[in-house]
């Protein structure tokens, strides 16, 4: 029985460790890396009502940045394994979504506490392992910002539960917010452990319940992710992680009656042909859908003549090539004028050639491998391509070798083509296209940067005159969801800078903020009368 007014704890952004040389995180993180690398192969199962499954179809996981070695196996499943996540799902539904709110808060509160403490080593190590990120972008990913949605995510429930309307003398109005009437699905990437687990995570706390696919290349977190709920209290049924092919699951999904939303980060085109998929399918489903989705980018940095050279090349090399540039939000494409050309140039490359790239292991390594063979051949053929070009020449990188892990050169590319293929199309690995402008054409540019990519998730203005700040906002206030002012485009904090975009880059609907939440529940209005009518007669009817 709910008797009280209940406070939940304020939310404040976890602290990132430094992980500086002979720090004890730094030695305690390492050695549990170690001890992960060198147990003996793990059989990751799916999670279907609480139970573990696995199949005959074992699918082998290894390190990007060593793929001869063998992490483990994970488990394949297939349709039958999709319809019974389904079902495991409606059967939980009820329960939970009758769970007094406070009881799903306490969950993902005490899911925080535990990433925090015992589980932040093992979910770091795990996220350096398979998704070869260096200790820095592990704990702000797969810690910092996982810890933060929690938190966070329980302060904005409680913001949206207590938006109620007025009430004028005689009734009670009240706004309860229902979990919607069905299944989630939530479909997440490789590069973020902590988007994958909150894609999952932000509906069930609003009382829905999921069905979780994660990335293949994401599954050796994926499972801390899972063992984390559990350990947190999260019951049987809530959260459902397969592992199956995407189309294997969207067709047992998409012609589900009880499918109810979709919770999606990937490619602008996959989500398109969802998109188009539950469209085509309305009239199978009980209620439309709520679709929601982040996807691709083609970040940009724009930098006014009143800009600090150095600054400028720094945002450039932290923003393009922080997790070999496997972000969302990665600066791919920068803009610069002629008169700082040289300076910002000298300096972009001697930092690039500075940084070091190898195994995670080494905490000296600034870039990684990039996530797997496909992705490698991907971005090395955009590499070859502009080696080819007459309008464009590398300035730095466009070398790579996958001979132990697929390893790629940070790569900068110059053209004088404002069209030209990287300057347009999201290659999301570790390649920057830089194009120089005339000074006095600063407001054109800006008009170009807005024209030329479909997507509209991130971006930066480096000036100091104000003036330039604000032409740059004003004309690129479509460009970008999230807009930066001198400092690079990535690097988005809960609570602080609520993450998404228009255009191609998704639905906008702000993960780390209350509008994400708001998506995930059905408001009913209740008009309670406390003294009823008992004739028709109004008093306008009087003769």
């Amino acid at each position: 029985m709910s008797n009280a007014i209940f406070s939940v704890p304020k939310a404040v952004n976890e602290p990132v460790k430094s992980y500086a040389k002979d720090s004890v995180e730094r030695a305690s993180l390492l050695a549990t890396y170690d001890q992960l690398y060198h147990q003996d192969p793990v059989d990751i199962p799916m999670y279907i009502g609480g139970k573990e499954v696995r199949t005959e179809n074992k699918q082998r996981m290894a390190p990007p940045h060593e793929h001869a070695k063998t992490l483990g196996f994970f488990n394949y499943g297939d349709a039958s394994h999709v319809h019974a996540a389904i079902e495991a799902a409606l059967a939980a539904k009820s329960t939970w979504a009758n769970l007094p709110w406070q009881d799903r808060a306490a969950i993902f509160l005490k899911a925080a506490d535990l990433l925090a403490g015992p589980y932040r080593n093992r979910m770091n190590a795990a996220t350096m392992l398979a998704q070869s990120k260096n200790v820095f972008q592990a704990e702000i990913d797969a810690a910092c910002e996982l810890i933060d949605f929690f938190r966070f995510n329980v302060q904005f429930m409680t913001q949206i539960y207590r938006e109620q309307p007025e009430s004028l003398p005689g009734m009670w109005n009240r706004l309860e917010y229902r979990p919607l009437e069905g299944f989630v699905l939530a479909v997440t990437p490789f590069n973020f452990t902590s988007i994958a687990a909150n894609l999952c995570a932000a509906p069930a706390m609003m009382g829905n319940v999921v069905v979780w696919k994660p990335a293949d290349s994401q599954v050796y977190s994926a499972q801390v992710i899972m063992e984390l709920f559990q350990e947190a209290g999260l019951p049987d049924g809530v959260i459902n992680m397969v592992t199956v092919d995407g189309p294997v699951a969207g067709e047992v999904v998409f012609q589900h009656r009880d499918f109810a939303g979709l919770h999606f980060t990937g490619s602008t085109s996959v989500f398109k042909f969802l998109w188009k998929t539950i469209g085509s399918n309305l009239d199978a489903f009980r209620s439309y859908p709520r679709i929601v989705g982040e996807t691709g980018g083609k970040d940009f940095v724009v930098a006014h003549s009143s800009a600090n050279p150095k600054e400028v090349a720094t945002a450039l090399a932290r923003g393009a090539f922080e997790f070999q540039g496997q972000k969302c939000s990665a600066a791919s494409r920068g803009y610069l004028p002629k008169s700082l050309w040289d300076e910002v140039k000298r300096e972009l490359v001697q930092q690039v050639q500075s940084f070091k790239m190898g195994s995670p292991s080494d905490t000296s390594n600034f870039v990684n491998a990039v996530i797997d063979q496909r992705a490698f051949k991907k971005i090395a053929g955009y590499i070859d391509y502009c080696k080819a070009q007459s309008d464009a020449e590398l300035i730095v990188g466009g070398n790579y070798d996958d001979s132990i892990g697929y390893f790629i050169e940070p790569t900068v590319i110059v053209t004088s083509n404002p069209s030209f293929k990287t300057l347009v199309e999201e290659i999301f690995g570790p390649v920057l296209t830089l194009y120089v402008y005339e000074d006095d054409q600063f407001e054109a540019t800006l008009r170009l940067v807005d024209q030329t990519s479909d997507y509209a998730l991130t971006g930066s203005i480096m000036a100091k005159d104000r003036y330039a700040i604000e032409t740059a906002s004003v004309l690129l206030q479509h460009s970008a969801g999230n807009f930066y002012i001198n400092d690079k485009p990535t690097g988005a904090v809960v609570g602080q800078q609520p993450f998404g975009g228009a255009r191609g880059s998704g639905t906008n609907d702000k993960a780390g903020a209350s509008m994400n939440l708001l998506r995930w529940v059905s408001a009913r209005t209740i008009k309670e009368t406390f003294v009823t009518p008992t004739d028709y007669r109004y008093p306008f009817l009087e003769q």
